[in-house]
C-alpha cells in the first residue's frame, strides 16, 4: 500500500498521522483519508476540488503535476507528501 504523510505545518490544524492507503491516485489517497477525517478536506482542496495554492503534493519525491484533479498515479509502494508550500524572495 501507498504511504501517505502529513506534514506538521498541516498537523497543527488537524491532527493525521501518517498512514498506509490501498489507491492508485493521489485523488484516491485523499479521498480514503477525508472520509475518516471531513475537515481535512476543507483545509487541502478548494471549492471546485482542485489542490489549494497554499499546498504541495509529492509522490515519490516528484511534484503533483495534476492539481486540479489530483490524477498522478500511485504505485502500491509509494510514498506521499502533503506539504505547505514555501513562498517568498
Amino acid at each position: 500500500m501507498a504511504h501517505l504523510f502529513f506534514a506538521a505545518s498541516i498537523q497543527r490544524h488537524i491532527a493525521m498521522p501518517e498512514r498506509d492507503v490501498a489507491a492508485r491516485s493521489v485523488d484516491e489517497a485523499l479521498s480514503i483519508v477525508f472520509a475518516d477525517e471531513p475537515r481535512l478536506r476543507g483545509y487541502i482542496l478548494d471549492d471546485q476540488g482542485g489542490l489549494r495554492r497554499h499546498l504541495s503534493v509529492f509522490v515519490d519525491g516528484r511534484p503533483l503535476r495534476d492539481r486540479r484533479r489530483l490524477s498522478d498515479p500511485v504505485e502500491t509502494d509509494s510514498r506521499i507528501y502533503v506539504v505547505q508550500a514555501l513562498s517568498g524572495g
